[in-house]
């Protein structure tokens, strides 16, 4: 693909902090401070990571983030995975006990941070994590890191509709990049969306107990 659409969805932009851990995928510190992720590290770790994942058969795919939710709900529908959105509940993956229990052979992550309970379980199960990351990112325990950025919209979808065109291509699901049907914009979550599911989430008042 075109560096023009890695650049037009913001997938290089990082943020004014830079870990430790991430230094490495920065291509230049622009001059208000913003970190760039190198854009041909990107593309390689990108397929690096669907060889990786072609390789399992029950992906997870992660994000407590309310602009992931659709991006990763796509890529699990693309790949017959399963998707986790919202709050990640202890014992998702640990405890054969639970309701929601399920077991994943790779877990793919939107924000180590964000989504800090899923990677405490899938280091826990011994599960390998791919995890999208950005520049102010830790990456203790995760296996295969993509550089990129997982806090605007519009990249976080790119990232997982790239990725799920790269896996399938890499399982021979499909032969070439005109097979897979599905469009970019189907894995991002608009504007209407977002402040819908915002208002959703906002909990409700609660009415005042009336004295006796």
């Amino acid at each position: 693909m075109p560096f023009e659409n890695y650049l037009s969805a913001g997938m290089h932009i990082g943020m004014r902090q830079t870990t430790a851990d991430m230094k490495r995928f920065v291509y230049k510190i622009r001059e208000d401070g913003l970190a760039i992720l190198d854009l041909a590290t990107i593309e390689k770790r990108l397929q690096t990571a669907a060889v990786f994942i072609a390789r399992f058969k029950r992906p997870m795919a992660v994000s407590r983030k309310l602009v992931g939710h659709k991006p990763v709900s796509k890529f699990a529908e693309a790949l017959g995975g399963k998707s986790i959105v919202g709050r990640f509940l202890p014992g998702t993956i640990t405890n054969p006990a639970f309701p929601g229990y399920y077991e994943p052979d790779v877990v793919i992550i939107t924000d180590p941070l964000v989504d800090k309970q899923a990677v405490t379980e899938a280091i826990r199960a011994r599960v390998p994590i791919v995890s999208l990351c950005d520049t102010l990112n830790e990456t203790a325990g995760i296996d295969l890191i993509i550089p990129v950025n997982n806090k605007g919209r519009k990249s976080i979808a790119m990232t997982y509709w790239l990725l799920a065109r790269e896996v399938l291509k890499a399982r021979g699901t499909i032969k070439s990049d005109e097979e897979f049907t599905m469009k970019p914009e189907e894995f991002e979550m608009s504007e209407p969306e977002a402040r819908e599911e915002r208002h959703e989430e906002r909990p409700r008042p609660r009415r005042p107990m009336m004295r006796k």
